[in-house]
């Protein structure tokens, strides 16, 4: 974070160079910024400075938290009234501000806000200590890494620099930076700045790619040192865990970072913020933790702590992780690890997909697709002279996550299928000029146009702005300029074959174009994967593709329920992984690319779902929620169900609620959010309890 004086007015300037971002604040005289220490503040900052001033202009209606500056809450002052403190030290956190700010000042203090700002005045002039942390959404610096397995140990070992605290409020996603990039090098090298924390915590494993690689998100929220050795172990302060437990390696490791993550996301209620979390309230009387004295405790004591407790008894109550990846283990496969590492990935290592897995079963999809076209259907392939290659697409092993990737070679039947083009696309993208979502809607074939109904889909939110454009029969040349110019999303609906897209001259091949501008798209068409994986290494991040042939109707099913799951802020994964349920063979569909990739955010940050079933007069209402783009692992919710302020973790299946009719009826209108029913998929707008 740098800090600089105006030139035009009396003030400040905060500069995130990791993220591109700036922000100003304004005095009422000339000042002389000075140094002080991040310390100083109760919240993690990383750089701080001091100055004398009677006020302070915030250029924005921003929400102000005061505190004491011990952290004690006094108020939230998100107000359009003015409010005056009595005297006191104390400590305003600035919110919706590109980096995270806090003002420490002592003595009396009121709030102004005004038409488009809000203004702090002090009793007089004061000195007035500001710190910054930066959102750090973007790696801080890429390490080099020859072929030599030991380099890639030595990078992973790197990651945890990019923590943020090492304290357990590093399971809030805000506290946690993306990990340094890696790259494939002709010698080791390290910018400088990039430096493990001292946790005293090491990762004892043998030096192959088929041990290292799942260590990666374990060894990043630790910030833990791989080491090489031939058993592998956890140790922490002369305390040692074995890593080769129930289940295996593998399944050890991820056990022991949900473990770890989990009981930090308990005990960081001493700290910061001092919420009633229900997790903690089942899982305290179950264990014997003294939370208050852990919060202080230096990371190794946690875990020895931690790791005391039998994973069984806490596996009930553990939130449900929205994802596993794996990765081929490769060196040319370890720049991925940074990325999946950032979203703390359980990680697993295929040995070799081709004997570890069965070959796909077309049959099944050919029985569905004669018995669908002999009833009158029709698929969406121009063309039947397709032939299965079984040496491209394969089954893989299960996952108990909500969500799975895959980086290797080849095409995952059911998981996301992830390049390293689209990886780098997530940290090198800057946002756009026009703050308008630009959806284009084609529709190639007047049978199919029963989906072009998705274009009201993806305008069904308040406060977002939309600019979506239906385009019917296009020629190659307008599908050309679809795909090249800035454009948020492509819903393509239509026939795709070996030639490329048909249009209403010919075709079109991805791979005539020279570059592609459009973020992410769905190619609801037969065996659309190949043209897909152009458009992503052309120039997309995401997309949804097609592995075989898709019928009309519930290929309509599936882009409509998209429509409405990506305009809800569901990631392209998650939104897949609900929509398929709408159809009886859902496995043609898989995401490519960055599938974690969010069109905008949800009403209430975090996307939501309810599952309802009736039994008798009352109702079972199950809700879950999604991780998203800003609201990883780590995040909190309310929900808005209950009275009272109970706050969950934010990944799949918050709670249960047994409700009367009168109860359940306001509930739907809460927000627009997707209702499974009987496992069929309704959207709370379209629904009241006399429907169920």
């Amino acid at each position: 974070m740098e800090f600089d004086t105006l030139d035009r007015r009396p003030g400040l300037a905060i500069f995130d160079p990791i993220e591109n971002v700036r922000f100003e604040l304004y005095t009422d005289e000339p000042i002389t910024p000075e140094p002080v220490a991040a310390s100083e503040f109760y919240f993690p900052v990383d750089t701080a400075i001091g100055l004398e001033t009677a006020s302070i202009e915030i250029p924005k209606l921003v929400s102000t938290v005061v505190r004491t500056q011990d952290g004690t809450m006094v108020t939230d002052a998100t107000t359009s009234d003015d409010r005056t403190f009595a005297a006191g030290a104390y400590l305003l956190e600035l919110n919706s501000t590109p980096m995270k700010l806090y003002v420490a000042a002592e003595g009396r203090l009121e709030l102004r806000p005004g038409g488009t700002s809000v203004t702090v005045r002090f009793d007089g002039t004061r000195r007035v200590r500001i710190g910054a942390r930066s959102f750090h959404d973007r790696p801080a610096g890429t390490i080099t890494v020859t072929d030599d397995v030991e380099d890639a140990m030595r990078a992973i070992s790197l990651f945890g620099s990019a923590l943020k605290t090492t304290s357990p409020e590093r399971s809030f996603p805000t506290l946690r930076g993306h990990p340094p990039l890696v790259k494939l090098g002709d010698r080791f090298s390290v910018p400088p700045g990039i430096e493990r924390p001292e946790t005293g915590v090491e990762l004892v494993v043998p030096p192959d790619r088929e041990h290292v690689y799942p260590a990666a998100s374990l060894a990043y929220y630790l910030g833990a040192k791989l080491v090489p050795g031939a058993d592998p172990r956890l140790v922490a302060d002369g305390f040692e865990r074995s890593l080769d437990g129930p289940g295996g390696y593998e399944a050890t490791v991820n056990r022991v970072l949900r473990q770890a993550f989990f009981l930090d996301c308990l005990v960081r209620t001493e700290g910061y913020y001092r919420v009633d979390l229900h997790e903690r309230q089942r899982v305290e009387p179950l264990v014997d933790l003294d939370f208050a004295d852990l919060y202080g405790r230096p990371l190794a004591d946690q875990l020895t702590a931690y790791l005391s407790v039998p994973f069984e008894t806490l596996e009930p109550h553990v939130l449900d992780w929205h994802l596993t990846t794996d990765v081929v283990p490769t060196a040319e496969n370890l720049p991925a690890l940074s990325y999946f590492a950032d979203e703390l990935s359980l990680l697993r290592t295929p040995r070799n997909p081709r004997q570890h897995t069965v070959a796909p079963t077309p049959e099944i999809f050919d029985e569905f697709t004669r018995s669908a076209v002999a009833a009158g259907d029709f698929t969406r392939g121009a063309s039947d002279a397709w032939d299965w290659d079984d040496e491209e697409m394969f089954q893989v092993e299960p996952v108990e996550t909500m969500e799975h990737a895959w980086v290797g070679n080849g095409y995952p039947v059911g998981a996301n299928k992830v390049t390293l083009e689209s990886l780098r696309r997530q940290v090198e993208r800057t946002p756009p000029d026009d703050s308008a979502l630009t959806i284009h809607v084609v529709c190639n074939d007047r049978k199919m146009a029963e989906e072009n109904v998705v274009g009201e889909f993806y305008g069904l939110r308040d406060f977002i702005n939309y600019d979506v454009s239906i385009h019917e029969e296009v020629t190659t040349g307008e599908l050309t300029a679809l795909f090249t110019t800035d454009a948020d999303f492509v819903h393509y609906i239509g026939h795709v074959d070996k030639e490329g897209f048909r249009c209403a001259d010919g075709y079109l091949d991805a791979r005539s174009l020279d570059e592609v501008n459009v973020d992410a798209f769905l190619l609801n068409a037969c065996r659309s994967y190949e043209q897909g994986a152009t458009l992503i290494e052309k120039g997309s991040r995401g997309g949804v593709v097609t592995l075989a042939e898709v019928v009309n109707t519930p290929a309509t099913k599936v882009g409509r329920a998209l429509a409405r799951l990506l305009n809800s802020g569901f990631s392209l994964r998650a939104a897949l992984s609900i929509a398929k349920e709408e159809v009886v063979v859902g496995t043609e569909y898989i995401t490519i690319g960055d599938g974690g990739l969010t069109l905008c955010e949800g009403e209430s940050g975090a996307p939501m779902m309810f599952r309802i079933e009736r039994s008798g007069d009352t109702y079972l209402l199950e809700h879950y929620t999604y991780p998203a783009a800003h609201y990883g692992l780590g995040t909190i919710v309310e929900s808005e169900i209950e009275d009272d302020s109970t706050h969950y973790l934010a990944s799949g299946l918050l709670t249960e609620f047994h409700l009367s009719a009168r109860e359940l009826e306001p509930v739907l209108d809460l927000e627009l959010l997707p209702v499974k029913i009987d496992d069929k998929l309704y959207w709370s707008d379209e629904l009241s309890v006399s429907d169920l």
